[in-house]
């Protein structure tokens, strides 16, 4: 007589990955789709800021852009300067490499595009400029928006 064993089954010491995988890949289409729809509906207006203003001991550059795209450029106090984009480079660039330090705002019309001023912000970037702010006008307090003051 033989007894008949049941036979052992050796353990897996495997992990099955098919669940995560396809967990991962739902996962990676719900943010597929809902990225894009998370920008949709902002509304700002850049021209006016309750930012502070900044301080500096050196005279900033100025570059200024009308609402038809024309530059314009002032250093510290000086007049304005009407340029075109190739010399508005240059003239950012040689300063740029007097003083590294001199801060540099570009003040952008409110009714020029966004094109525009980002345009202007490439050329400042191409002449050696490693950081560049917006200027803006100050938002009018609350007595100056009702007529008092």
């Amino acid at each position: 007589m033989s007894i008949s064993r049941p036979k052992r089954h050796k353990l897996k010491a495997e992990i099955n990955v098919v669940p995560y995988i396809d967990v991962m890949l739902v996962l990676l289409i719900i943010f597929m789709v809902t990225a894009p729809l998370l920008n949709l509906g902002v509304n700002i207006q850049l021209p006016q800021s309750a930012a502070r203003a900044i301080q500096t001991d050196k005279r900033p550059l100025v570059v200024e852009v009308n609402r038809d795209g024309q530059y314009f450029l002032r250093l510290g106090n000086g007049s304005l300067q009407p340029v075109n984009a190739k010399s508005l480079q240059t003239k950012v660039a040689a300063v740029m490499r007097v003083s590294p330090q001199t801060p540099v705002f570009i003040s952008g019309d409110k009714r020029a595009s966004y094109a525009q001023i980002y345009r202007a912000m490439v050329l400042l970037q191409q002449a050696g400029v490693p950081k560049v702010g917006l200027a803006s006008q100050p938002e009018p307090s609350s007595e100056n928006r009702h007529g008092r003051g």
